[in-house]
C-alpha cells in the first residue's frame, strides 16, 4: 500500500495599519473570482519559510527574509486531497505589494482585518478568523 501524502501550502497573512493584502483569483481553476493570500505550494528540496519568500516574490514582488517570517497557524485542510497549509505573519518587507501574475489575480486589494470581502475562499476566510483568535491550529473540509 502506497504511503499517505500530504500536500504542503503556504499563505502570508500580510497586515498594514489593520488591514490585510487579499489577491482575487482568476484563470486558475480554483475559486476563481474569490479573494484569499499570497500562497503557493511548497516545492520540494526548500523549507516552508523559504517557500513562502519565493511565493511573495512571484505574486507580490515583495521581498521578505527569514527571520521576518512568524508561523500563525497551522491549518489541516480537506479537499478532493488532504493539504497541510502554514499562515505565516510577515513583520517587515521590501517593497510595495503589485500584482505581478495578472494571468492568476485580477484585483490585489488591501481590506480591513473585520471586513474581508463576500467572496473570500472559505478556508481562507476560517484561517484569517482562526489567526485572530490567536489559535495555533485549525482543521476545515472534514
Amino acid at each position: 500500500m502506497p504511503r499517505f501524502k500530504l500536500i504542503p501550502e503556504v499563505h502570508l497573512l500580510l497586515c498594514r495599519e489593520d488591514t490585510i493584502l487579499m489577491l482575487r483569483r482568476f484563470q486558475t481553476g480554483y475559486e476563481d473570482g474569490k479573494y484569499s493570500l499570497v500562497a503557493g505550494h511548497v516545492d520540494g528540496g526548500e523549507t516552508f519559510k523559504e517557500a513562502m519568500i519565493r511565493e511573495a516574490q512571484e505574486e507580490a514582488g515583495i521581498e521578505l527574509r527569514g527571520s521576518d517570517l512568524s508561523l500563525l497557524l497551522t491549518m489541516h485542510r480537506k479537499a478532493d486531497d488532504e493539504r497541510l497549509s502554514l499562515f505565516f505573519g510577515a513583520s517587515n518587507w521590501m517593497g510595495e505589494p503589485q500584482n505581478m501574475e495578472p494571468n492568476k489575480c485580477d484585483d490585489m486589494l488591501w481590506f480591513p482585518e473585520n471586513e474581508l470581502p463576500p467572496n473570500t475562499v472559505p478556508y481562507i476566510a476560517a484561517a484569517i478568523e482562526a489567526c485572530q483568535q490567536d489559535r495555533q491550529y485549525s482543521e476545515f473540509g472534514w
